[in-house]
C-alpha cells in the first residue's frame, strides 16, 4: 500500500505523467521521420539504426525497452487519472499503428521483430503492473 501512496503523491504523479506524453511525442517523431535520427544522432547517418544491445534480435530491442517503460508510466498515471490516451488499450493500439505506418514512410520499412517487441513490451508491462498490484494490494 506505501508504493500506491508514493505514487499518488503530486510531485511524483506530475512528473510521471510530463514524462509519459513527453515520451508518447518522442516516440512519434522517431517513427514517423523518415529515416532514422537517432542513428544521425550517434553515426551521422539516417539510415543506419543504433543497436544498442547486441542480441539476435537486432534493434527490436530497443522497441520492447521503450514499451515497457510506457506501458510502466501509462499504469502510474492511469492510478489517478483514468483517460484513454493512457490505458493499455491506447499503446496496444499505438504500438501496431506507428510500426504499420512504416509501410508508407519513405526510407522506413516494417518489420515483424519491431511489431512483435512492441506488441511484447506493452503486455509485459500489463502482466508486470498486474502482479504488481494484486501482490502489494490483495
Amino acid at each position: 500500500m506505501y508504493y500506491i501512496k508514493f505514487i499518488m503523491k503530486n510531485n511524483f504523479f506530475k512528473l510521471a505523467k510530463y514524462l509519459y506524453y513527453f515520451s508518447l511525442v518522442v516516440l512519434v517523431i522517431l517513427y514517423l521521420f523518415p529515416g532514422s535520427l537517432i542513428g544521425y544522432l550517434l553515426y551521422g547517418n539516417f539510415g543506419q539504426q543504433p543497436n544498442l544491445i547486441n542480441n539476435p534480435i537486432g534493434t527490436s530491442i530497443n522497441h520492447l525497452f521503450f514499451f515497457i517503460y510506457l506501458g510502466l508510466l501509462s499504469f502510474i498515471i492511469g492510478l489517478k487519472e483514468k483517460k484513454l490516451i493512457n490505458s493499455f488499450k491506447f499503446l496496444f493500439f499505438i504500438s501496431i499503428l506507428l510500426e504499420i505506418l512504416h509501410c508508407i514512410i519513405p526510407n522506413r520499412s516494417f518489420e515483424y521483430y519491431d511489431l512483435f517487441a512492441n506488441i511484447a513490451g506493452v503486455i509485459s508491462a500489463y502482466i508486470f503492473i498486474n502482479y504488481f498490484v494484486k501482490k502489494r494490494i490483495g
